[in-house]
């Protein structure tokens, strides 16, 4: 892959993030220093992308422990994170992990091991994200295998799941990735995720690989579904729950029932620090509602601008995972993780 979505500065006094709030029409970077800073690139979306948001998070809480170590310091941090951004279960998991980590410290040695723990996160998201490409790979020459027909697969994908996302490599982009760098043709189906059009994301990722790709109207994929130019569908999530049903970028469940109708498999790769492992009902999911101001420009018109909606486990055909691929509900969750299950 040709970079990381976050990177550790010289010094190790920062991190450098990519700003996707500039992209596609300009690639630059933005070095964090703060918690503030931190929190401000998570609230505005600077990054996004759940595995990423939470080793942002990650990061600020450890750069806070810099400045004020103390318990109250913790704390102050970890509300501060948490209340940037409501759906993404890993923001609020990753700033957890690191605080469990560091509150028996003595303060002088929390903010380095925060920082350490931070950078172990990214490796493991990252080490996610490649076995999901491996396992998801392996199951899309399957269903090239199975069609029979000349041409390339054809991959339906919505909103952004790659490295812009993830750290590296991608969650839904992943398999693509190494599908493409191992010759097997393809093509991929571009939504492109209103009011934010995150869809661009994707498109710019997949042109900056050599990805064949085309660029949807997010609701021109039933069309393209109707008229059978899909092979399948291949998402990502920010919050699955732990029996299957599926929390991911508004527009994904209209995808899966629209598949669902023209009988085209539906997968979502999901890796397991997404997961909510605490519970199985998805409405207490708390939906993140995006400023009106996104749809409307400041113009006085009511809108209605949720960032996500929920697919049921009924119309996913297989979750993929850092561990394999298995059927979308807690059973099939529990077979590759028995010991989150408990």
């Amino acid at each position: 892959m040709p970079r990381r979505a976050i990177v550790e500065a010289d010094g190790g006094d920062a991190v450098v993030i990519v700003d996707q709030t500039l992209l596609p029409g300009r690639f630059e970077t933005v070095r964090l220093a703060t918690l503030e800073a931190a929190a401000e690139a998570i609230r505005t979306m600077r990054v996004r992308g759940a595995p990423l948001i939470g080793v942002t998070a990650a990061y600020g809480l450890a750069l806070g422990l810099r400045d004020d170590p103390s318990d109250p310091g913790l704390e102050r941090a970890s509300t501060v994170l948490c209340a940037t951004r409501p759906t993404a279960i890993n923001l609020a998991w990753a700033v957890s992990l690191i605080a469990d980590r560091v509150r028996p410290l003595p303060a002088s040695r929390r903010a380095a091991a925060a920082w350490a723990g931070a950078g172990e996160l990214a490796e493991a998201e990252v080490a996610a994200c490649e076995a999901i490409g491996r396992y998801g790979a392996a199951l899309l020459r399957e269903r090239l295998a199975a069609r029979g027909a000349p041409g390339p697969l054809n991959v339906l994908t919505h909103c952004n799941a790659g490295w812009l996302a993830t750290v590296d490599w991608g969650t839904a982009l992943a398999p693509i990735y190494r599908l493409h760098d191992e010759g097997v043709p393809l093509h991929v189906w571009v939504s492109e995720t209103r009011p934010r059009n995150q869809g661009f994301l994707t498109a710019w990722e997949l042109g900056e690989h050599g990805v064949p790709h085309t660029l949807v109207v997010d609701n021109a994929a039933g069309l393209l579904l109707q008229t059978g130019r899909v092979d399948l569908c291949l998402v990502g999530t920010d919050r699955p729950t732990r029996a299957g049903d599926v929390c991911n970028k508004i527009g994904t469940a209209l995808k899966a029932l629209a598949a669902r109708e023209a009988g085209v498999p539906f997968y979502v790769a999901a890796p397991s620090s997404s997961i909510e492992w605490r519970h199985a009902d998805p409405a207490r999911i708390p939906i993140e509602e995006r400023s009106a101001l996104e749809v409307t420009g400041g113009r006085p018109v009511a809108a209605f601008n949720p960032g996500f909606d929920v697919t049921p486990a009924r119309h996913v055909t297989a979750l993929i995972t850092e561990r394999g691929v298995c059927p979308p509900s807690e059973a099939g969750l529990a077979g590759l993780f028995p010991e989150r299950m408990a």
